[in-house]
């Protein structure tokens, strides 16, 4: 089974949110993502500026299988994105919830936080994905 801290929530595209003592909120994809991709080599994140909608396709990681588009979890402007990444995609495969967060939003509504899914839900939801 994958890890999926408590703590933090989900989407049903396998991207994660952790809400920070600010109001804004990290984001990345999960260990089950990238799982599921394999060896990563190669992320594209948008830069600080942009204004995300829910659901809106915001980056891009290719890896030895495939290319998969990560979609933000809510609405919000992009206040930085993960420098790191681009010298080192091979992070999301070692600490997918740590060094290789993705991107740091100001949520437009933070209401929308509501809608995503907390831990357990999204244990259930990947493990009626593989049956």
């Amino acid at each position: 089974m994958s890890n999926i801290p408590k703590h933090l929530k989900y989407t049903k595209t396998h991207e994660w949110v952790d809400v920070q003592k600010d109001g804004t909120v990290t984001m990345g994809i999960t260990d089950h993502a990238q799982d599921l991709l394999g060896d990563v080599v190669f992320i594209d994140v948008p830069q600080a500026g942009r204004t995300l909608k829910a659901g809106e396709a915001c980056a891009v990681v290719e890896s030895v299988k495939a290319a998969s588009d990560i979609y933000s979890p809510i609405a919000g402007d992009v206040i930085e994105a993960n420098p790191a990444l681009t010298g080192q995609p091979e992070l999301v495969n070692k600490d997918a919830y740590g060094k290789a967060w993705m991107l740091r939003l100001k949520p437009s509504n933070p209401a929308e936080l509501n809608n995503l899914l907390d831990a357990k839900s999204y244990e259930t939801f990947i493990a009626s994905e593989t049956h």
